[in-house]
């Protein structure tokens, strides 16, 4: 059983970047408000899911690389030092990109989505389990095939974890769209952002240990 943990963690991980209003949800529904239909809500993730599984993609697909050519200690430290230094960022200056207004079609709002999760680092978090991966493979003493089977591994986190930010992305968007309105954001705010780069950072230190 324990070896489901890892990957509920990743799913878990992308339902956490859903939550997050600053990573599409919000969009969707002023999207929905402005055309007056829960359709415009519905069409707005598909683009946003896009963006965000480019973005993630990319860094386990650079990590995973590294992890197949490099000394773990190499891979791990500096996935450890990137971590920290992006969350500490994080905690120091929080600014989002602001060159597009809420009306854009559909490649501008997944160029949006792509930028969003580059910019909250939303693939440095799957950076401890790619590693961790590869050192479970080291400590084993298995020849490594070509192509090695991290690839696959990868790609199955990447899917896991944009199928948790997809799913809980439109949950929200749609409860908000229906039931509440943006308004219930004056009372309901919380700063993710802040328990983001938190997040970032332990996982950096741990990454120290893996």
């Amino acid at each position: 059983m324990a070896s489901y943990y890892p990957w509920l963690g990743v799913f878990l991980l992308g339902c956490y970047h859903g939550i997050n209003p600053a990573m599409g949800w919000l969009f969707a529904v002023a999207i929905g408000l402005q055309e007056r239909k829960s359709a415009a809500v519905l069409r707005s993730i598909i683009p946003l899911t896009l963006g965000h599984i480019a973005s993630v993609g990319a860094v386990v697909i650079v990590t995973v690389v590294a992890a197949a050519q490099l000394p773990h200690s190499a891979v791990r430290i500096g996935a450890a030092a990137i971590l920290l230094t992006f969350g500490i960022s994080r905690l120091v200056r929080v600014r989002h990109p602001r060159w597009v207004g809420m009306r854009v079609g559909f490649w501008g709002l997944a160029l949006w989505s792509l930028l969003m999760s580059s910019a909250h680092g939303a693939g440095l978090m799957l950076v401890p389990f790619v590693t961790a991966m590869h050192a479970a493979r080291d400590s084993m003493d298995m020849p490594m095939p070509a192509p090695p089977p991290q690839y696959g591994a990868g790609l199955v986190m990447v899917a896991l974890h944009t199928l948790g930010y997809a799913l809980t992305t439109l949950v929200i968007a749609m409860a908000v769209y229906v039931r509440f309105g943006v308004s219930f954001l004056r009372t309901a705010w919380f700063n993710v952002d802040v328990i983001w780069a938190a997040a970032l950072i332990v996982s950096g230190l741990v990454t120290l240990l893996v």
